[in-house]
């Protein structure tokens, strides 16, 4: 018989869903998107910072995977997950489960850890609970979040007849009692929080805010009838001094209104130090600073555990050691536990403590506070579980999964996602470095600009097509920055002598003055340690850290920035009313919506709507308050401005404003001109939101910039940019130091501070002191093989 007659057979229709289609997505910025992106492909998506490249992959790809996962669970379950909302899109055909590894930070809760974070303490936990000597009790007798608890009385069981049966309960916890499971302790200065010299009538407080005519504040004090609001405080009985200082909350009267009196210490740790310090205005934030110090619990010596919990050993270490052990260090000492009772269990531990290590992050310790990772470190620890997962045909989307990394350890990065891949999975990567673009095997090019010129895609395809695409991505892939002939001359030094502080070794070391200094080396080599820990306090410096903005959906660049407080009061004096009609925020803010500009309706475990305020149309403010114009502008339109339109406004004419002119300038300067003065924070970009904060510590009072890895979510193209301001600073009079991995700015650096050689306790040592040139001639480092390779040496 003829082939004809024996046709191929045809292949499953299963095998035909090999792509994620996108049609018309309109999520934020993006503009009717349609893509295809192949399943079972590493895909990369790049395109200048806030041109939309995580409103495609995680607002509506990852979003719309997670959100009919969870449609999958009983009402009932559903009631206690975050409800979200469709994603604004036509068409998501062809998706797979997705597991989305973000760049946030992990929560500052100083109870959370590596360990806790993890999964890996509560492993150790049952550990130590079966093979502890001595025994003292199950796995929660070891957990430093557990507190110990004794109750007895009483109980009445309802069965029959009922009766009292008398019970007692104990639950043994490992937490220091002392400091709660934190391990350090903090005091509140008393001096920082009033003058004893004066009575409260005379304005005895010094914390901001804090003005005579406050009801809520001064005004309960004052007359709340337990002291003499004239006599000086100093000469208060020790009973009145106790209740002024650790009163119980108690309801007072106060100007025929009642209140809430509560002791000084107790309402200024709920109303300040509850909060993150990071969401605190600037003069806040540096009070809260000034008043509180912390100091190691003297009773678990700041190991968060009982005495108990220290005492119980296996194999000579407690389980205090253990956590405070380097992870690459720990995993060794768990594989010589020869104990087959638990060998499941040692077998499940050393596997994950190797997944942290073949990651590069064997250099942390597990009770490292979790708060302190920076973004690539965090993002690197969720990593960490799903590295041995058995798990095939998923999607996994991460955010710049090389942010933090030193080019040497970027090569590991690209393996692993690599792995991922060939285990059967789509990884798609929202990604800037060419070094991760390289390995793609699809890319999606988003642009040409940023917010509102952005949105589209300008390229789909290959690496080389990419290459040869001229897109705004494509014409930077191959730039390579050369080492600056000429260097600056310092002006000075700033001497740091015998840093200790984490890994480091006694370090010694002179950073030059007025001049660029860059200090670099691998993930955990000490940098960060170095920089914000041990450069003087008295310094002047100013430090722009990792740590991310926060803010609300009210929250936005012109609140963040300091900018709407001379606009305000700008429109006030030029309407003859009082500042506070112009914030939504306060007695400008539309009734209906609450100056939110939309009204929201909570559907349970539905996705809750929010639809535009009929009565302000989304402005925020009330009709009355927009009748009233600076220049020719109610402060609706003004909010609606672009930073570069608004930079022109306020430059001259009657809306001439200087404080909010030099504001705009340092936006523009930091390449955010795009942005409207009104943008809520949270639609920006993680690239936006670092400039941002660069943009308003340029304003703060200080002759060092300290500045750590401002090149986090920046495209190539804005790198140009960023040291073309470091530049300018510089040239202004200021010293710039900059700790970072990205090799265009070592290469445009004045000065090298390079440490090493490896990471956590292989590291914490000065390993090249110099100029860019001289560490390329040298190779000395793996920062310098890379640098030589980078400049084409």
């Amino acid at each position: 018989m003829s082939k004809a007659a024996h046709p191929a057979p045809a292949s499953p229709a299963a095998d035909r869903h090999d792509l994620i289609r996108v049609h018309g997505a309109r999520e934020n910025n993006l503009k009717d998107v349609s893509v295809e992106i192949p399943k079972r492909r590493l895909t990369v998506f790049t395109g200048v910072s806030g041109s939309g490249k995580s409103s495609l992959v995680f607002d509506t790809v990852a979003a719309e995977s997670k959100r009919l996962i969870n449609e999958t669970y009983s009402a009932f379950v559903q009631g206690f997950m975050p409800a979200t909302a469709r994603p604004d899109v036509d068409v998501l055909d062809g998706l797979t489960t997705a597991i989305t590894v973000d760049q946030q930070r992990m929560g500052a809760d100083p109870r959370s850890t590596v360990g806790t974070a993890t999964d890996v303490n509560a492993m150790l936990r049952i550990l130590f609970s079966r093979l502890g000597d001595p025994h003292i009790g199950p796995p929660g007798a070891y957990a430093f979040n557990v507190p110990s608890v004794r109750a007895s009385g009483a109980i009445t069981v309802e069965r029959g007849a009922k009766k009292a049966v008398k019970a007692t309960f104990n639950r043994l916890g490992g937490m220091c009692p002392r400091c709660e499971g934190r391990g350090a302790v903090s005091d509140i200065d008393l001096t920082q929080l009033y003058d004893d010299t004066k009575s409260i009538s005379e304005g005895a407080f010094t914390i901001p805010g804090w003005k005579a005519d406050n009801v809520w504040t001064v005004g309960v004090y004052a007359q709340s009838g337990f002291f003499d609001p004239d006599k000086p405080i100093r000469d208060f009985t020790e009973r009145e001094l106790h209740t002024f200082l650790h009163g119980e909350p108690v309801k007072v009267k106060v100007n025929g209104v009642n209140l809430t009196y509560e002791g000084l210490v107790p309402k200024i740790q709920k109303s300040m130090l509850a909060k993150d310090k990071e969401a605190m205005q600037p003069h806040i934030r540096a009070f809260v600073e000034r008043a509180v110090t912390f100091a190691t619990c003297p009773e678990c010596a700041g190991t968060r555990l009982t005495e108990a919990a220290r005492s119980s050993k296996v194999a000579g270490i407690s389980i205090a050691d253990a956590c405070a052990m380097q992870i690459s260090d720990l995993a060794d000492w768990v594989r010589g536990l020869a104990e087959p009772s638990v060998a499941p269990l040692l077998a499940g531990l050393g596997d994950i403590l190797d997944s942290f290590t073949e990651i590069g992050l064997g250099y942390l310790s597990l009770d490292r506070p979790a708060g302190t990772l920076s973004g690539g470190e965090a993002q690197r620890v969720k990593m960490v579980r799903h590295l041995g997962s058995p798990l095939t045909d998923v999607t996994y989307v991460f955010d710049e999964p090389t942010a933090g990394l030193h080019p040497h350890d970027i090569q590991r990065m690209n393996d692993l996602l690599l792995r991922l891949r060939d285990k059967g999975n789509t990884v798609l990567v929202v990604e800037h470095k060419p070094e991760v673009i390289a390995i793609a095997d699809h890319v999606v090019d988003l642009g040409p600009g940023a917010g509102t010129e952005g949105g589209t895609v300008c390229f789909e395809g290959t690496v080389e097509g990419l290459r040869a695409a001229g897109t705004v991505t494509g014409r930077h892939l191959d730039d390579r920055a050369a080492v600056k002939e000429d260097v600056r001359k310092p002006t000075g030094t700033l001497p740091v002598r015998g840093a200790r502080a984490n890994n480091l070794r006694d370090v010694d070391v002179d950073i030059p003055l007025g001049v660029l200094t860059v200090v670099t080396g691998v993930a955990g080599s000490g940098k960060s340690s170095l920089v914000h820990g041990s450069i003087p306090a008295d310094a002047g410096v100013v430090s722009v850290d990792q740590s991310p903005i926060r803010g609300s959906r009210r929250s936005n660049p012109a609140t963040y920035t300091g900018l709407l407080e001379p606009v305000r009061k700008a429109f006030a004096k030029a309407n003859g009313v009082k500042p506070a009609l112009f914030s939504a925020n306060s007695e400008g803010a539309c009734p209906t919506c609450n100056g939110a500009g939309v009204v929201y309706t909570d559907l349970g475990m539905m996705a809750g709507v929010a639809v535009p305020c009929e009565e302000c149309e989304g402005r925020r403010f009330q009709p009355a308050v927009l009748e009233y114009r600076l220049a020719g502008r109610d402060i609706g339109e003004v909010l609606a401005m672009p930073v570069a339109e608004a930079a022109a406004f306020f430059a001259e004419g009657e809306a001439r404003l200087p404080a909010a002119h030099r504001i705009l300038e340092r936006l523009a300067d930091v390449g955010l001109g795009y942005l409207t003065l009104g943008q809520p924070l949270t639609t920006l970009s993680g690239g936006e939101r670092q400039r941002l904060k660069l943009a308003t510590h340029m304003g703060d009072k200080g002759g060092i910039y300290v500045l750590d890895e401002p090149t986090n979510g920046l495209h190539l193209a804005d790198v140009e940019q960023l040291l073309a301001l470091l530049d300018r600073l510089v040239d202004a009079g200021k010293s710039v130091v900059v700790v970072e991995h990205h090799q265009a700015v070592m290469a445009h650096a004045d000065w090298i501070i390079d440490l090493g050689p490896g990471a956590g306790h292989d590291g914490g040592r000065v390993v090249f002191e110099g100029t860019p040139a001289e560490l390329i001639e040298a190779r000395s480092t793996l920062t310098g093989e890379h640098l030589a390779a980078y400049v084409g040496a």
